[in-house]
């Protein structure tokens, strides 16, 4: 073994200590000593290689001279990723490493621990793992999802290059499997990231306009697991929903009835009056659903806001409104153990699963999530806010897909994202989750249903009084309290800032012969900027910003002083602006 792996040994036990998930899953990997050995061969190219199944070599039919030289960045490669699925003996992998710079990150998911410690056995990988340029990723969703999640740099100043290994596949299907896996995964983030680095501000800043209301509207903490027993329902404003809305407005069932705001127009249209409704959406297009709501019809509907939403959405809002806390923005740390935060996910209706979820119903029916619709058609039911706009296939935003029946269907990036979304939270917490197939994308861990079924199987069945219970509880609402407190510190972070700013002006004046020490106070800046998790949130695209000029910049010019103040100016009136609302709204509050 010592022989045929040399560096075997060193790279396991650098990876215990820099990647101890992936060193678990490696050391709980049954694997055969023998057949590592014998596995290995010199093929007739006179290369090293593996032997599979069939008594060929890996690379017998696919020489390794020339198979990689496609992997290389074109541009933008000092600032950039690249994820390998599937090592191989290493091949691919050290001809990224030899011919790209240091700074370019790797990442490497191998499915079969033969193969990765046959690959950890030729190559001495220590440099590359201790300087955190190469990491191994286990094939496991959530610590890839991770990985991606830290490629923010890499999205906004370069790309993620995905790179599967041709002679790997010839093992397993596995590869492909999780090949399709990181790209759904890097598809999800980017229109993740795109929303956050184009919205964020203007998310934070209803946050802000809506802060005073949240600390009257009270808390759904009182909803904590208060709904066992309790069938829920949740309306979307697919297509289908129209061909079923009839048959639910004849036969409710004894469920409880959740939908978007969005979607009320639709609902009132069609006679069916939900128990609560709720948004998520933060573009100011959410007005246009008052055109069509008639106020009298949503006045006894509860209203769960996320505080996201542009105020005057909540303002206009005729019935009980109640606030719900959502990642991302100021009660990210700030609310932790103090009040519901929930990740609200990219779709409303993922938020009103997790929701319920939380709040513990027994079981869900959606009616009307489509996650696509027919070319021909429309997006939504007709009368939601973003119906009768037609539409134009667009390659960028579009995909073109086959539904249950294989007929063609038409989606979004952004509802794929979403469907994937709540597909994973049914793998990982699976429930019973049942959905009234209307002709859209299937959603993999709901089970399809026909109204029949739902009758047979008591899908629209609750507890005796679980429903009224549940309303009494949404309705006292108002009497949860919060605690916040909060001191203000625009001040303090002026004179540090502009302490910093003084510093990096002496330093710029000569940037070639002071490159490490501008890099170093850009790094103590960044740090310093983080380290206050109630403004973090709203600083994000300026953590985003100050993070290029520490990380993506491999030299440093005169004019980068500009760049900095700039972002300096932007933090300082951010800050300022969450001072002088949260401030205001504590004094309202305490009066």
């Amino acid at each position: 073994m010592t022989t045929a792996y040399p560096y075997l040994k060193d790279n396991v036990d650098t990876l215990a200590r820099k990647s101890p998930r992936l060193h678990q899953w490696l050391s709980n990997q049954p694997w055969n000593e023998d057949e590592l050995q014998q596995n290995l061969c010199t093929n007739s190219w006179g290369v090293l290689d593996w032997k599979l199944p069939s008594g060929k070599g890996m690379f017998q039919n696919l020489p390794v001279q020339g198979l990689y030289r496609d992997w290389m960045p074109e541009d933008k490669a000092d600032t950039s990723a690249t994820i390998i699925v599937g090592c191989n003996l290493g091949y691919g992998l050290n001809h990224v490493l030899i011919n790209t710079p240091a700074s370019h990150k790797v990442v490497v998911l191998e499915p079969r621990p033969e193969m990765l410690i046959a690959c950890l056995g030729q190559t001495d990988y220590r440099p590359f793992i201790e300087s955190k340029r190469l990491h191994f990723c286990p094939p496991d969703e959530e610590h890839l999802a991770s990985l991606v999640q830290n490629m923010d740099l890499q999205f906004i100043y370069g790309r993620i290059f995905l790179r599967l290994d041709i002679p790997s596949q010839q093992i397993g299907p596995e590869y492909a499997l999780w090949g399709r896996k990181v790209r759904d995964r890097l598809d999800n983030f980017s229109v993740e990231l795109a929303t956050l680095r184009h919205r964020q501000d203007v998310m934070v800043g209803n946050e802000l306009g809506n802060f005073s209301r949240t600390l009257e509207d009270g808390s759904l903490m009182g909803l904590k697991d208060s709904a066992a027993g309790l069938s829920a329902v949740i309306l979307s404003a697919g297509n289908s929903l129209k061909s079923y809305a009839p048959v639910l407005r004849q036969d409710p069932g004894y469920a409880l009835y959740a939908t978007a705001l969005q979607t009320m127009p639709i609902l009132q249209e069609q006679g069916i009056k939900p128990h609560v409704c709720l948004a998520i959406d933060f573009n100011p297009d959410m007005l246009k659903v008052y055109d069509r709501l008639d106020p009298e019809f949503a006045r006894d509907v509860p209203f769960i806001y996320s505080t996201k939403v542009q105020p005057e959405v909540v303002r206009r809002y005729p019935g009980q409104t109640v606030p719900l806390w959502t990642l991302g923005g100021l009660a990210t740390f700030a609310m932790q153990n103090r009040d519901l935060v929930l990740n609200a996910g990219g779709n409303v209706t993922i938020t009103l699963v997790r929701l319920l979820r939380w709040c513990g119903v027994s079981q869900i029916l959606l009616v009307g999530q489509d996650f696509a619709w027919r070319e021909d058609g429309d997006t939504h039911a007709q009368g939601h806010h973003s119906s009768g706009r037609g539409f134009r296939f667009r390659p960028g935003s579009h995909v073109r897909l086959k539904n249950r029946d294989g007929d063609d269907i038409v989606s979004s990036r952004q509802y794929l994202a979403s469907k994937r979304e709540l597909e994973e939270d049914l793998k990982r917490e699976p429930m019973p989750m049942y959905n009234l197939y209307g002709g859209g994308a299937q959603i993999i861990g709901a089970r399809d249903v026909t109204m029949d079924e739902v009758r047979v199987h008591g899908i629209l069945a609750s507890s005796p009084g679980t429903v009224q219970a549940f309303m009494a509880r949404l309705e006292h609402a108002r009497e949860f309290s919060k605690s916040f407190s909060f001191t203000p510190k625009s001040n303090l972070w002026a004179t540090d800032l502009r302490r910093a700013e003084r510093r990096l002006t002496k330093l710029l004046k000569k940037p070639s012969s002071n490159r490490e020490e501008i890099n170093a106070l850009l790094e103590q800046v960044l740090f310093y900027i983080k380290q206050d998790q109630l403004y973090l949130p709203y600083l994000f695209n300026e953590t985003l910003n100050l993070s290029g000029l520490v990380k993506a910049r491999q030299r440093y010019v005169a004019s980068d002083l500009a760049d900095f103040r700039s972002i300096q100016r932007d933090i300082l009136k951010k800050v300022r602006e969450i001072d002088r609302t949260l401030s205001k709204a504590l004094e309202s509050d305490a009066a």
